[in-house]
């Protein structure tokens, strides 16, 4: 029983935590086993194969640390790079902000590019910065993909080129929490060094497993990284992937089962197809948007994010108060404006196991919420700019065709 109860199913609409689907669900509904036993090790090669399919990579190196996105970051930074190190990192809404914390608590020199919250990372400062570094005392790229915050999506094609450009041997460092499974997301293709996400985003489980994949150069770097690390320390890993035992310390077992089900069921719809399903329920939202008369916080629309939208409301209305009547009055989860945005903009999160009839639902939610207080959108009118769009662009299902 929920601890607050109300009627129906919860409406959640936050950019993660997300929708666990049922399959999923069942999966996890299991007793506790031995993890040294032969099952929990053959489907841990299992899933290590399968996950480094959602990153698109065949070189790269998979850890599934029993962490949050959080947990990931450090191990990201602390397995690549030496306190002190010269980093560049992007500033461009709460997450990028968070991780940006860290670095510098890890004492690494934080080369800080600074955005408007709402625009993309300022890419042509980077390539001054490349430009003039001769000396290559920068050893990493660190940049958040997809900043939830303000739905922003960073182009790392970009990046790359720009690292290929002035042949500059820094690391690619990228926080894809919540774009991988959801967004394109090419780590050999873009030449990405650490790649990592959260299983409470697009994979649609519970919070609990970092995913971090690393490339052969970051596996390189590894090897003469200075920062003190222990519980993500790669080399505990990698020891046990040898031994074909794979886990240095206990790992929660419902969360591999349900990780084996989140990939089968991501597979079976096809990893493109998931993406475009994000596209489609992304535009959809925006144009819900703009038929509201509202403006997105996203500056331009080569930033736009498939995963969250981030709406902003007139300076007349407090956006926490629509948050806080979504959830009492029509139990629809939405998501706050954070820190810089706070009380200036709320999130629609439109990732994971969803599906268009859902997004309908929350988007007539929404509606009802903003003529509650106070705004004048006239009803029904982003659900049919929504639907107008959706009826001419959701493929049938290819498992019922």
């Amino acid at each position: 029983m929920d601890y607050v109860y109300g009627p129906g199913k919860n409406h959640l609409f936050v950019p993660g935590p997300v929708n666990i689907p049922e399959p999923v669900i069942r999966a996890m509904n299991r007793n506790n086993e031995d993890y040294r036993s032969p099952a929990i090790p053959a489907m841990t090669k299992t899933l290590l194969e399968d996950v480094k399919k959602i990153f698109k990579t065949t070189t790269g190196t998979p850890f599934l640390i029993p962490t949050t996105g959080t947990g990931a970051w450090e191990s990201a930074l602390t397995n690549t790079l030496s306190p002190g190190d010269r980093i560049v990192s992007f500033l461009i809404g709460q997450f990028s902000l968070l991780w940006i914390d860290q670095q510098q608590r890890l004492k690494f020199n934080v080369d800080v590019v600074e955005s408007e919250w709402g625009q993309g990372a300022n890419l042509d400062i980077l390539a001054e910065k490349l430009a003039a570094d001769h000396a290559h005392t920068i050893k990493a790229i660190c940049i958040v993909h997809n900043e939830t915050a303000t739905g922003v999506t960073n182009n790392l094609t970009t990046v790359r080129k720009l690292l290929d450009h002035y042949r500059h041997p820094a690391l690619l460092l990228v926080d894809g929490v919540s774009s991988i499974c959801a967004l394109d997301f090419r780590m050999d293709e873009w030449g990405v060094d650490v790649a990592l996400t959260g299983s409470q985003k697009a994979l649609s489980l519970p919070t609990g497993v970092g995913i971090v994949c690393a490339s052969p150069k970051a596996l390189e770097a590894s090897k003469s990284a200075k920062s003190v690390r222990v519980f993500f320390d790669w080399n505990d890993y990698l020891k046990f992937y040898k031994l074909g035992t794979f886990w240095p310390y206990t790992p929660s077992i419902q969360l591999l089962y349900g990780l084996r089900a989140a990939l089968d069921l991501i597979f079976e719809e096809g990893l493109d197809n998931v993406i475009a399903r994000h596209s489609r329920l992304g535009t959809a939202t925006r144009l819900a948007v703009e038929a509201w008369g509202l403006k997105n916080c996203t500056q331009k629309e080569e930033w736009h994010s498939d995963t969250v939208t981030a709406v902003l409301v007139p300076p007349y209305i407090d956006s926490a108060e629509i948050v806080k009547r979504a959830w009492k009055r029509y139990n629809l989860s939405l998501g706050l404006g954070l820190n810089k945005v706070a009380g200036k903009v709320f999130r629609i999160g439109h990732l994971g196991n969803l599906n268009e009839l859902q997004l309908l639902g929350c988007l007539a939610g929404v509606e009802m919420i903003l003529k509650d207080v106070g705004y004048p959108v006239k009803l029904g009118s982003g659900v049919a700019a929504a639907c107008a769009y959706l009826q001419n662009n959701i493929p049938m299902i290819p498992s019922r065709v």
